[in-house]
């Protein structure tokens, strides 16, 4: 488990998808952010994270 946080594209892959849940969150839960701006970007996060997470080192 620990040598995956070695891999540079699990980590920004975590990151980016904990930034979209974050997103996706505040738009189903609030009223202020609930622009659709948020919605959109917190899925092309999303999408980026978990493309990140999976993606393969070669090396």
């Amino acid at each position: 488990m620990y040598e995956k946080f070695n891999q540079l594209s699990f980590v920004i892959g975590f990151f980016f998808t904990l930034v979209a849940l974050v997103l996706l969150l505040g738009y189903f839960f609030t009223a202020a952010l609930s622009h659709a701006i948020n919605l959109y970007t917190g899925m092309v996060l999303l999408v980026f994270g978990l493309l990140m997470i999976n993606l393969k080192s070669e090396a």
